[in-house]
């Protein structure tokens, strides 16, 4: 949960698993982590190699969610929360309600937290998945989910992603219709930019827009501090090295936008009692 000043701790998914199983708070929990090797954008700074993010069968396995439930009770001690994470798990959107149908067959659904991470890149969740499927999901207690801005504005999400710099705007349209389905939604975002032209300006109007899904959705999201290492520092370039270095900037100016528009109470909340909530 520790991050280095002036970066605000992040919480995510300890405290909401905390909440939800009635376990006592903790600055570190162990997880079960399932991955979807393949991801529709390629972030920079993802700490997952290139290779193991294209669906390359030589280098990955065809599980069902029956053979992960299993392999998660064949631990010594299986942790409290499992977390579906990618890439992008989304691509497969029948993931989710497939866990909980397995976990609920293992009596596992009281006992255990789910929790998905999801870059906000696609609408198969209603595209591909039935009522009923949509209804496991957002009736099922014990899961959370984390949507991630990938930058602040335009220009960074597309230097971030190399995707099309008109997806950043979708991001908002994409996490407002999850967090319309009554899905307990927790939100990160990446501040890292080519350049800090308008910084102060850009990270208002990003804060806006977030007030835009919900009013008190800045105290849901949690930046994250973009770090060199493992498989990220071989592809680090003077521009890489340069947007570490802005990052550093832009959370200054996010912790004023949050101190000017939350007072201290307000933003004192342990973040599963912060609204919106489920």
């Amino acid at each position: 949960m520790d991050t280095p000043d002036p970066w605000p701790d992040n919480p995510l998914p300890i405290l909401p698993a905390a909440h939800r199983l009635g376990v006592v708070e903790s600055t570190t929990r162990n997880a079960q982590v399932f991955q979807n090797a393949s991801c529709n954008w390629r972030c920079w700074y993802c700490f997952v190699p290139f290779d193991l993010l294209a669906a390359n069968e030589a280098k990955t396995a065809w599980l069902t969610t029956d053979r992960m439930i299993s392999l998660y009770r064949a631990e010594t001690t299986p942790p409290l929360v499992i977390d579906c994470s990618g890439g992008q798990p989304d691509l497969i959107p029948e993931w989710i309600p497939w866990m909980m149908d397995s976990l609920t067959r293992e009596g596992l659904h009281t006992t255990t937290y789910l929790w998905s991470d999801d870059n906000l890149s696609n609408d198969y969740f209603w595209r591909h998945l039935d009522p009923d499927q949509r209804r496991t999901v957002t009736a099922y207690r014990n899961y959370g989910r984390v949507g991630c801005f990938k930058g602040f504005n335009a220009r960074s999400f597309a230097f971030n992603t190399r995707a099309e710099p008109t997806l950043f705007t979708r991001q908002f349209e994409l996490f407002a219709r999850l967090l319309a389905t009554g899905i307990d939604l927790y939100a990160y975002a990446t501040f890292t930019a080519p350049d800090d032209t308008n910084l102060d300006r850009d990270m208002t109007d990003f804060v806006d827009r977030l007030q835009e899904v919900h009013p008190t959705l800045p105290l849901r999201t949690i930046p994250l501090r973009i770090e060199a290492f493992g498989v990220v520092r071989p592809r680090l370039h003077p521009e890489h090295r340069h947007a570490l270095e802005i990052q550093d900037q832009a959370i200054r100016a996010w912790n004023h936008e949050i101190e000017r528009r939350f007072d201290a109470p307000t933003r004192a909340l342990a973040m599963p009692d912060a609204p919106p909530k489920a």
